[in-house]
């Protein structure tokens, strides 16, 4: 049952809005960034903060690595939080470096479980960065569960809203195939809808899935 009606939301909101081209970014560096920078923020925030980086030539792990804490967190001001931010991406780039000499090629080497579990001990990242880091940056099949997600699938009465991460993205896993694209792309067209017509106030009379 909850299979078909995964099937359903996605080829309405694929038929409605078309591939998403998500997650933005040149590099999975860039990417797995983003993820973190974008906690509590919106994206317009997170790519002003990336794009000062890239200013300061230091959107490379080594540089960052090197960076005093204080001038990290000046560059990623427009992301907000942006000190508590800056503990956060030192904290992943001192795991990178340390784990894999800074590399992102070398991380994606490793098993999708062994690296998930790493990622959750690194202070700051939790279920949603950890999951967006290595479906989007480290190309892993595993589905990102965010707010947009949980409140569609509560609202059409397919999960509890307050259920755990864990059991939302065991929804998905076990009702559809584990295919990398049809996770980005899905996602992407959760945060979309939720964007547009699932929010705090829904407009469900113009939302492509108010046939469901």
């Amino acid at each position: 049952m909850n299979e078909r009606k995964l099937v359903d939301i996605y080829k309405k909101l694929y038929t409605a809005f078309g591939p998403q081209h998500w997650w933005p970014g040149e590099t999975p560096f860039e990417v797995a960034v983003g993820a973190i920078l974008t906690q509590n923020t919106n994206w317009g925030n997170v790519e002003k903060a990336i794009n000062n980086l890239k200013k300061g030539k230091a959107l490379n792990a080594k540089t960052i690595y090197e960076m005093p804490s204080n001038k990290l967190a000046s560059l990623i001001r427009p992301a907000g939080y942006f000190n508590i931010k800056a503990k956060r991406l030192k904290a992943f780039i001192n795991f990178l470096m340390n784990d894999c000499y800074g590399s992102m090629q070398r991380l994606k080497k490793e098993d999708i479980y062994s690296l998930r579990s790493k990622l959750l001990s690194v202070n700051g990242i939790g279920p949603e960065t950890a999951d967006s880091i290595l479906l989007y940056a480290l190309d892993k099949p595993l589905f990102v569960i965010d707010a947009y997600t949980k409140r569609v699938l509560s609202r059409h009465k397919i999960l509890d809203h307050d259920e755990p991460y864990d059991k939302f993205q065991e929804l998905f896993h076990s009702a559809l195939k584990k295919d990398l694209q049809l996770f980005n792309e899905y996602h992407a067209l959760f945060v979309r809808v939720g964007k547009m017509f699932c929010k705090t106030k829904p407009i469900c009379e113009k939302c492509p899935l108010n046939s469901l």
